[in-house]
């Protein structure tokens, strides 16, 4: 059976691992591993194995060129371009802001308006990014993006875990410190970001945030199954919704991403143990490997040692929880 392919939510493909991507398109597949179990397996990437490649990333600009290639091979699209404009200390590795939203328009006029989301995402309150900072950088985002595209997607930044200890690092060496609005605050600002976008032609949705649903904002499908069968079905396939986290709506998906290998440096992104790890191991990256993250050597002891076909992958024995992220997805 065909697969959705995500490229990827766990790291930036289109930013960092284009030419690896593109190599495992002329091999026709690609090994992914299980994060939460560490289990490898092979899934076809040849153009009849594949019902879409969903891509994810903060900056396509490297792979422009690539994704003339990747369209030309016929495989059906989509995308999510995450847009913030949050300050460089925040987001460190990433292309300026008017540079993302330029590769953003290429690809709405390669594909459609359709084909391409914005997500402005994870939305960061801190003494300087305000509401007025957001509002303002969201109006000018979605100006440049009017007739582009069709949708936003929205998140707050969810600061728990390993995100929480690097906005205290970050607070305690730069003495900016981060704030949680309340659900009515978060509501509001919402709402305030929907009546812009609107002005624009866009429609804001809310990525895991059902609180926020309401006649101006509606529930994201990041990944949305629906999309992909009226762009490219006639709206007569039928996706299965696989929530990666609790209220997400995307559709199920293989994810041949791997965690701690973005090197983009964003102080709210929870795919990488830190920051150091993953500059280490993209460094290292081998172009020619199987497995993203690995060596060409490593990925075909691990390849040999599969027991499944590439045309036929093993089922999953510990359940995929592919986490949607705020900013990254993930892209």
């Amino acid at each position: 059976m065909s697969k959705i392919i995500s490229v990827s939510r766990r790291t930036d493909i289109p930013a960092f691992y284009g030419e690896w991507f593109m190599d495992r398109l002329r091999q026709g597949f690609a090994g992914w591993e299980n994060p939460f179990g560490g289990q490898k397996y092979l899934v076809s990437l040849k153009p009849g194995d594949v019902l879409a490649l969903a891509f994810w990333s903060k900056n396509y600009r490297p792979f422009l060129e690539p994704l003339r290639d990747v369209k030309k091979r016929g495989y059906r699209c989509i995308f999510n371009y995450t847009i913030t404009g949050l300050p460089n200390h925040f987001e460190c590795n990433l292309v300026e802001t008017d540079d993302a939203i330029d590769s953003f328009i290429e690809i709405s006029r390669m594909f459609s308006p359709e084909h391409i989301g914005w997500r402005y995402d994870p939305i960061v309150v801190s003494d300087v990014t305000g509401s007025r900072f957001h509002l303002e950088k969201f109006e000018y985002i979605a100006s440049r993006l009017a007739k582009y595209t069709k949708r936003c997607f929205l998140s707050y930044a969810i600061t728990y875990g390993k995100v929480a200890r690097n906005f205290k690092k970050f607070t305690d060496d730069t003495g900016i410190g981060f704030y949680d609005p309340t659900e009515m605050e978060k509501i509001k600002l919402a709402n305030m970001f929907s009546d812009i976008a609107r002005k624009y032609g866009i429609q804001v949705y809310t990525c895991c945030g059902d609180y926020l649903i309401n006649d101006k904002i509606f529930k994201a499908h990041c990944l949305d199954g629906d999309l992909i069968s009226d762009l490219y079905f006639e709206g007569n396939w039928k996706g299965q919704e696989k929530p990666t986290r609790k209220e997400c709506g995307c559709t199920v998906s293989t994810d041949i991403g791997k965690y701690d290998t973005c090197p983009h440096g964003c102080i709210y992104c929870y795919a990488n143990v830190n920051k150091e790890r993953a500059v280490t191991v993209n460094a290292a990256h081998d172009s020619q490997s199987i497995f993203l993250g690995y060596s060409k050597v490593e990925s075909e002891t691990f390849a040999s040692d599969l027991s499944i076909s590439v045309e036929k992958p093993k089922k999953v024995k510990t359940k995929d929880v592919l986490p949607c992220l705020p900013g990254l997805e993930s892209f």
